[in-house]
This record gives C-alpha cells, structure tokens and sequence, in this order.
C-alpha cells in the first residue's frame, strides 16, 4: 500500500508524454487551462466521447452557481485533479493506513493529507463513497486552505460539506458536492491517494484519474484525459466557429438545422465556412484552424456521415 506514488501515477497514465509534477501527474500546460475556461461543455465533451471516453462527466450540486458578469460566465472550475478514495472504516485497516501514513511523513487527518499536497491550480477529486452524514470533507477551513494552496482551483465531492455559509465567503473558490450535513467528517479511511477514483453510480459513474483536467460548469463536472486536452481544445474552437456560422446560415435560410447538425459537412458548406472565417471578423480568432480533415471526411465519406452531430 503506497499513497501518492509517482512510480504508480506514472503507471496509469502512460499515454502522457508531457511534462510532469514531482509527483508524476501530468502536467497539462496553463495556456490549455486557460482556452478551456472560454469553451461549454458540449464542445468539450464530444472530442472525447466519440473516442471511447463515455463516462467521464457527472451532474453534481455547485458551491456557486454560474452567472454573469461583463458577459462573460464565470465560477467555472478549471484544474488538474488530485483524487483520493475513502471507505468506512475498520479498526485493523485504519491503524495500517495510519502507521502508512506516517511511515510517509503525513499528519493529520486523512482528508488533510490531501489539501496539503495540492498546489497551483489542482482541482481535488474525493470517492467519499456517497457519504454526508459524518462525511462532510471540507467545510469552512478546508475550503480556504484549498483556495491558499490552488489560487483558482476549488473540489468535487462524491459525499458532503459543511460551514456552507463560510465556504460560500471564500472567494474564487469553487467546490461541487453531494449533500450538506452539520456533523464534522467521521469513520472513514483512506483507499487510495492518487489513484483511479469513481463518482457517481451506476451507468451515471464517471472515472476520474490524477492529472485529469477538471471542467466544472454549471450542470456539473467533466474530466477530460490529460493525453486528449490539447485535441479537446482544437476541436472545441472548431464547434464554436461552426456553430456561429451554422446559427447565421439558418437564420438567412442557406442551410437547415438537419444540414448544420451533420456529422460531415459537405465540401460547398466548408467552402463557404472558411471563407467566413477569412473575411469575417468573426472568424478572426479561428485562423490558425486546419480543416484538411474535414475536408478528407467530404470528399472520401465519413461512416458517421448518415448520423446527427453529437
């Protein structure tokens, strides 16, 4: 039993091949962190969905919810997850994970072992297995100690909080949850520590793995592959100018949704999309976009050409 092992993290995520922290997460640049913040969860979701990753987003309660300001949405969650599992407790495993713990330098509760390792923009991603009652992970305290150590980062719970009335106080802090209970977090242990971690039940569970990038928004968290981000940014800057073009087109009558909505758009519709992206200012900001792929799909067929975007 090893907690927030490099050697393990590394293990589990092999088809990174960036730039990694001490503790061998994936380090996915800022610069992608910060192209995400301008993308919705549609956009995000669908590059990984079509791929295989099908269980990767989770509807969840929010700390803050979003709103606007200077038209712009804001009191989404950003970052690099650090995950930890917890089950209930038995005296023999916890005094092994407790004696392991110390063996590794930690003090404190097992909760606290994790805040105190997260640093620049770490989201933290808690299995509290559906606990609130005696589950609440961060409250007031916690919830400032995750702003100190993250700066923009924030939580996802699968349990409980408490202090809400404090947490909501901490500002530029974002915490999603399952419940809120008074009583202080009880009767737990920890499974794991940077490790695979499961949110949610059933077909609804999503998985999330140290080093994932955390997209909090309004209807709740998606964890996209640190392999995949520099693709999911790519491709969601291709679906919001797409989307912008396809709006006017069906206002002016040139298209119907049913075109729009393709999965494959013909060779005339790229055509006049990207001399839209040429002339108009619009477009400006998507320049630097290569449709040769969108292209190939055209002419050479799509497999996917009969079916409805997703």
């Amino acid at each position: 039993m090893r907690f927030n092992n490099r050697e393990d993290i590394i293990a589990l995520t092999p088809q990174w091949k960036g730039e990694r922290f001490p503790d061998g997460r994936p380090k996915v640049p800022d610069k992608y962190l910060d192209e995400l913040r301008k993308m919705t969860l549609e956009e995000l979701w669908k590059p990984i969905f079509v791929q295989g990753y099908e269980n990767q987003f989770l509807a969840m309660k929010s700390l803050h919810p979003e709103f606007k300001e200077n038209g712009e949405l804001n009191c989404k969650l950003i970052g690099r997850a650090v995950t930890a599992a917890y089950g209930p407790t038995r005296p023999d495993y916890y005094e092994a994970t407790m004696a392991q713990a110390a063996a590794e330098g930690r003090t404190g509760t097992p909760n606290q072992w994790v805040i105190e390792c997260l640093t620049d923009r770490d989201v933290c991603v808690v299995d509290m297995y559906d606990k609130i009652y005696k589950g609440t992970f961060v409250g007031g305290n916690l919830t400032t100690a995750i702003k100190n150590k993250t700066h923009t980062g924030g939580a996802v719970i699968w349990g409980g909080i408490r202090d809400i009335e404090q947490m909501q106080k901490v500002d530029g802090v974002q915490v999603y949850y399952r419940g809120i209970d008074p009583t202080p977090i009880r009767d737990f242990a920890m499974i794991s520590f940077n490790g695979p971690v499961r949110l949610g039940d059933g077909e609804h569970a999503a998985i999330c793995l140290p080093g994932d990038i955390v997209y909090g928004c309004s209807g709740g968290v998606l964890f996209i592959p640190p392999h995949l981000v520099m693709e999911v940014v790519e491709n969601g800057a291709k679906t919001q100018v797409k989307d912008i073009f396809g709006f006017e087109m069906i206002t002016l009558n040139r298209f119907t949704p049913a075109q729009i909505d393709r999965n494959t758009w013909t060779v005339e519709m790229l055509d006049m999309l990207t001399d839209f992206i040429k002339n108009d200012p619009r477009g400006a900001e998507y320049r630097d976009l290569d449709w040769s792929h969108e292209y190939d799909l055209a002419i050479n067929g799509d497999p996917n050409d009969t079916q409805s975007a997703l």
